[in-house]
């Protein structure tokens, strides 16, 4: 029997706890539906989520009555109407992602699978209160042809086609962060060249869950 999207978000979040991608209240998912969206609660710690906590919203941003949406409800809406080749978005506070946004730089090509995202960086979107529609408006510019980005000073955002493979996009992230930042311990980073990338770009088409067709 297949998952209910209420069940699908339910288990990625879980998941999300599991992976160490976030820890407490922090963090949240949605997924597409027909005529709107499920998002996370706000302020429930995973461990007292079910699928009835799910909330759906309208594209208006009107949520279910009775129901308190992620405060970054905003986000997950206008990233779902501005890619429409997109089916879920998950946003994580992942030690590594958020200590690299917290320094408000791009994560350059020092490795080839940066181009999981989409291009030759990750990029990292300005600053803006929590909740706002300045940072919404941030996140899409950052994830314009891209599938994931950081976020200054606070996390990290990934889409996908659908929950699993956003949530694969966000373990890659969190994973090359990480990397770099270790390198910046050492000093100077060595970067791939734009014609290097290019060829992974093409290496990528077609291949694996990386594949353009697969997200």
């Amino acid at each position: 029997m297949n998952a209910t999207p209420a069940e699908q978000l339910l288990q990625t979040v879980q998941k999300m706890a599991q992976a160490g991608l976030n820890k407490g209240t922090s963090g949240n998912a949605s997924i597409r539906l027909e005529d709107g969206f499920l998002v996370t609660p706000s302020g429930v710690p995973v461990e007292q989520l079910n699928a009835t906590s799910m909330v759906y919203m309208d594209w208006e941003g009107r949520p279910e009555a009775g129901k308190k949406p992620s405060s970054e409800w905003r986000f997950h809406r206008d990233i779902l109407l501005a890619r429409p080749e997109m089916g879920a978005v998950v946003h994580t506070h992942s030690m590594f992602a958020t200590t690299i946004a917290c320094m408000g730089c791009n994560v350059p090509p020092f490795h080839y699978m940066i181009a999981t995202v989409g291009g030759d960086d990750i990029r990292c979107a300005p600053y803006a209160l929590f909740g706002t529609q300045d940072l919404s408006d941030s996140a899409v510019d950052a994830l314009h042809d891209r599938k994931a980005c950081l976020l200054a000073h606070h996390g990290m955002i990934a889409v996908g086609k659908t929950l699993p493979q956003a949530l694969a996009i966000a373990v890659e992230v969190e994973n090359l962060c990480e990397q770099y930042w270790r390198l910046l311990q050492l000093g100077e980073v060595k970067l791939l060249t734009s014609e290097q990338m290019r060829e992974v770009h093409a290496q990528f088409t077609g291949y694996g869950q990386w594949g353009k067709s697969q997200l």
